[in-house]
């Protein structure tokens, strides 16, 4: 499910560890799914143990310098027993530990040193994985804990290694307990051959159509969200696919790598299976992860219609054509041959909705996954003894980067918990905000975009919750709204210049300019950018409140996107004259905003462009 978002230190891994770090990876795999199925045990021993795997893992996978000799990687295993030492040291004390009075008793010197060791080694592990810019966060947050209010070291010290309010709070326990399931039951459908049975599905249901091979991109990108929650992961998988096919069939390279780029970011609101940042949500707001996909599901919906739209935009402009139908798969033939492996992504569907915990039906899911590509001789091709070793390889070595992001980010949400910077960052964002709604949720997006220049979802997300979210509850904003336009904004990042990840990838496979892909991407999802703000204004398009409030407010935000979109692109049935974007562009505000007037406004000002639109034939080049 969930890779990393970013990945600037490629993992080497040398002969003679080779064996090492399979069976270190094969038991952090093993466990997990032991825990999903008797139960976990005591919080701060399970999160304990699966930052031991994960930090283990990652000092054997990122040296400090690669090919760097003996010297190195002996500095690699002193740090690795330095990891050893700050767990154990738990472990081995944990009686003492959970009857000690938290900030009553001393800390010992064995204390003060391990918590020394565990938060050096966790921002260095995170900057192994994921880079500079979650640690140095971190550590702009311990200095300013240290440095600039009363909490003294010792207190510090307590607060983040022996407490579950620090590293191993509730963030890692999400890595723990939700996120590593997930994965596992993502590396299982990869091996599975889950991945062509959705490129063969977009492909026969849109593939012919005018920009067939953008459309496939938008529905492939959206299913393969149900296997990974990274933008990046799901360009670097669909990308070498789509990008080539829309560049056969006509579209230019920015704006093919801008459709793949824009596609795969929504694969993180995508239900059944979101990307970490939710799980870390439902464990924020105490609710079910199910409750969490019922809250992203309108918003995941109005994010791809926006973006099928665009790209159909784009396509009859541009008099695009799709692909010979004598090439493509057929639909029936897809399902009959490779249908049965929908199966166990309807079990994480039905199992949620039944009440059953995300991780057993992760579990569930997973174990099923290999069962089902046996069932036919089209889908056992290449499936053996082996594939089960390398999926549990690849769960632990694709969860690192979240458990350590997450492990990292207990260290900020400690500091502003011990602190109390949360309550001093509200009252500064309300009043920059001058107690306007709409002020501080421009400030959070703008906040959300810049942190997750720097860093994944999931922290970014961590941080936004930790100071900006309880402003906008303050102000106004439904506790579920406020969380998930957060979360929004933080995964929008990885497609908004200058730093956009997911574009760099798609820029790079479609050969394409980053700076034109990137502002392609922008124009390509800017409805998306509106779609938080409808929700925070609507909470019915959070399916909150009456069935028939959601029902009209989800269509006259679906039309108002749609007139966005046509907007922006200057095409609707046929290319658009400057007063009609104008009209299209004043409709859709009017519709996308709340409130029936505001609706009954904007159909009727998008009368007349429509009505023209359609007194007119399209002309022949773009009748297909």
């Amino acid at each position: 499910m969930i890779l990393p978002d970013e990945n600037p230190t490629t993992p080497i891994q040398s002969r003679p560890l080779g064996w090492l770090i399979m069976l270190v990876a094969v038991c952090m795999s093993l466990y997990h799914m032991y825990v999903a199925g008797f139960g976990p045990p005591e919080a701060l021993i399970f999160r304990g143990t699966h930052l031991l795997f994960a930090l283990t893992l990652v000092f054997l996978l990122y040296p400090s310098k690669p090919n760097g000799g003996l010297k190195w990687r002996c500095f690699d295993v002193l740090l690795l027993a330095g990891c050893w030492s700050f767990i154990l040291h738990i472990f081995l004390n944990y009686e003492a530990f959970i009857n000690r009075i938290i900030y009553i008793d001393d800390l010992t010197p064995g204390d003060m040193f391990n918590a020394v060791i565990a938060i050096a080694l966790v921002l260095e592990g995170t900057r192994r994985v994921i880079g500079w810019a979650l640690p140095i966060t971190a550590s702009v947050f311990l200095i300013y804990a240290i440095g600039f209010t009363q909490v003294t070291p010792a207190v510090l010290m307590e607060q983040l290694y022996l407490s579950t309010e620090g590293v191993f709070g509730s963030t890692l326990g999400v890595s723990a307990s939700y996120v590593m399931l997930f994965v596992l039951f993502g590396a299982f459908m990869e091996r599975s051959g889950t991945g062509r049975l959705f490129m063969d599905f977009a492909l026969s249901i849109t593939g012919h159509t005018a920009g067939g091979p953008g459309k496939v991109a938008v529905i492939s990108s959206s299913m393969f969200g149900t296997v990974s929650g990274s933008a990046v992961a799901n360009v670097m998988v669909d990308g070498p696919m789509t990008i080539p096919l829309m560049k056969r069939t006509g579209f230019k390279p920015p704006n093919a790598a801008a459709i793949e780029a824009v596609a795969s970011t929504g694969g993180q609101l995508m239900p059944p299976v979101m990307g970490a940042a939710a799980f870390v949500m439902a464990e924020f707001l105490a609710v079910s992860y199910f409750q969490v996909t019922l809250w992203a599901a309108i918003p995941a919906l109005l994010y791809y219609a926006s973006v099928f739209f665009a790209v159909h935009l784009i396509a009859k402009r541009d008099g695009l054509l799709g692909i010979p139908k004598a090439e493509l798969p057929r639909f029936l033939t897809v399902l009959i041959e490779r249908g049965h492996l929908f199966i166990p992504i309807l079990i994480v569907f039905f199992g949620l909705i039944l009440g059953y915990s995300a991780p057993l039906c992760a579990l569930a899911a997973a174990l099923l996954c290999l069962p089902m590509a046996l069932l036919r001789a089209t889908t056992r091709v290449g499936i053996t003894w082996r594939s089960v070793f390398e999926a549990l390889q690849e769960g632990a070595k694709n969860t690192l980067a979240v458990a350590v992001a997450c492990a990292c980010a207990g260290i900020v949400i400690g500091c502003v918990t011990i602190t109390g910077l949360g309550i001093t960052f509200t009252q500064v964002v309300i009043a920059l905000s001058k107690d306007y709604l709409l002020l501080a949720l421009i400030l959070t997006a703008l906040a959300g975009i810049i942190l997750g220049m720097g860093m994944p979802t999931t922290p970014a997300y961590i941080v936004m919750v930790a100071l900006l979210v309880p402003a906008l509850v303050k102000l106004g904003a439904a506790l579920p709204a406020a969380h998930m336009f957060a979360l929004y904004f933080a995964i929008l990042s990885s497609i908004t210049p200058p730093v956009a990840l997911a574009v760099f990838a798609a820029a790079g496979l479609a050969k394409a300019s980053m700076w034109e892909a990137g502002w392609a991407a922008v124009r390509v999802a800017a409805p998306a950018y509106i779609v938080p703000f409808m929700f925070v204004y609507q909470p019915a398009l959070l399916m909150i409140g009456d069935p028939l409030i959601i029902l009209g407010a989800v269509s006259t935000a679906l039309i108002g996107t749609i007139l966005l979109s046509a907007s922006l692109f200057g095409f609707l049935r046929r290319a658009c004259a400057p007063w009609q974007q104008i009209l299209l562009f004043i409709a859709a505000i009017c519709l996308i905003k709340p409130g029936w007037e505001s609706d009954l406004i904007g159909f009727v000002i998008a009368l007349l462009p429509l009505w023209s639109q359609w007194r007119l034939q399209p002309t022949s080049a773009n009748a297909h």
